[in-house]
């Protein structure tokens, strides 16, 4: 005989305790009965307006945005102040990298010849019978050198820098534009921002002071007095990378530039004599520089001849031309006693460095 809670039928087969064993874990506490898609209909709802069963609910609103919402929202409003932070404030900066640009300083020595220059019409013995017959033309002798990457810099960085100074030397000394025609944007757009107001100081007003002369910058030869008698400009030289500290490369520069010049509109007969300008630059690159393919020239050491020592050579240089000799007069006196003052320096060129025509 079954129990009070059993069914007249007693236990259904296959089902050990009944069916009620299924749920007796489950308790269908409020917030159960609230949630409830579906709500039974009372006995006199269903009685006076013949309704269903069961009546579909409104889903439930809740006042404000869920836990899982708030959360998400906080943390993309997270990231998007880290990344605007890290966009104002690179993680990687060093105070050596935020350092402003270095002022060039620059010597320029004029060499003076020890009598009259020689020269000859034909170009091509002129330059066979001196130091540099075996000089390359053009921007062939300045190859890049073998490179690798250092410490902090990859090689593709190295490269860059090498071919930014590379660059730097073309235009600044074989670019017939710029050695004879007075341009100087082809050399203004490779340097870093920094130094720009240095450079057009330095050809607005052209001063000896070893900060702002224009021949530091570049070669420039004055047009009304000669010109190019061969626009294949000798030149040899080396070139040299290597890391400063973890956010600076510096590339050093050794060459030789020669050209064959005679007066200006002259006749093609002319005699020619050859002008040697010796440059050692140095540059220095950090990592906005490279990708922006600048430099900064922190060094220009120039010895250039034959010229005259008495003569300007700050703003162009003024060559002694096929039979010219020195003026008397050595150079400009220095005053020791002015603040910031730079030496007026010149040299003697040697013989050996004339062609022997």
């Amino acid at each position: 005989m079954g129990g009070p809670s059993d069914p007249p039928e007693g236990t259904p087969e296959g089902a050990p305790g009944g069916g009620e064993d299924e749920y007796r874990s489950v308790v269908f506490d409020e917030s159960f009965v609230q949630a409830a898609r579906l709500q039974e209909y009372s006995a006199q709802e269903r009685i006076t307006d013949h309704a269903p069963a069961v009546r579909r609910r409104p889903p439930l609103r809740r006042g404000g945005l869920s836990r899982q919402a708030l959360i998400l929202v906080l943390l993309i409003a997270v990231a998007f102040g880290t990344a605007i932070y890290m966009g104002v404030r690179h993680p990687y900066r060093n105070p050596a990298a935020e350092r402003p640009a270095e002022p060039l300083r620059m010597t320029v020595i004029p060499l003076a010849p020890q009598g009259e220059v020689p020269g000859t019409s034909d170009v091509e013995e002129l330059y066979a019978r001196s130091p540099a017959a075996q000089f390359r033309i053009g921007a062939e002798g300045v190859p890049l050198p073998a490179s690798r990457r250092t410490a902090h810099f990859s090689d593709g960085q190295v490269v860059t820098a090498l071919i930014t100074a590379k660059d730097y030397l073309v235009r600044s000394a074989l670019d017939p534009g710029v050695v004879t025609g007075g341009r100087t944007r082809p050399v203004r757009v490779l340097l870093d921002s920094g130094q720009l107001d240095q450079f057009d100081q330095s050809f607005n007003r052209p001063t000896a002071d070893g900060r702002h002369a224009p021949t530091g910058w570049l070669v420039r030869f004055d047009p009304s007095r000669v010109e190019l008698a061969d626009r294949e400009i000798r030149v040899q030289g080396t070139m040299q990378a290597a890391e400063t500290d973890s956010s600076t490369l510096e590339v050093t520069t050794d060459h030789t530039f020669v050209y064959a010049l005679r007066p200006a509109d002259a006749d093609r007969d002319a005699e020619a004599s050859l002008f040697t300008v010796r440059r050692e630059l140095h540059f220095r690159f950090d990592r906005d520089d490279l990708r922006l393919h600048q430099a900064e020239l922190v060094v220009a050491y120039v010895q250039a001849g034959p010229l005259s020592c008495a003569e300007d050579s700050a703003g162009r240089l003024h060559p002694l031309l096929a039979g010219q000799t020195a003026k008397e007069g050595g150079p400009a006196g220095t005053d020791p006693y002015a603040t910031g003052s730079v030496p007026a320096l010149c040299g003697s060129l040697a013989k050996g460095a004339q062609p022997t025509v």
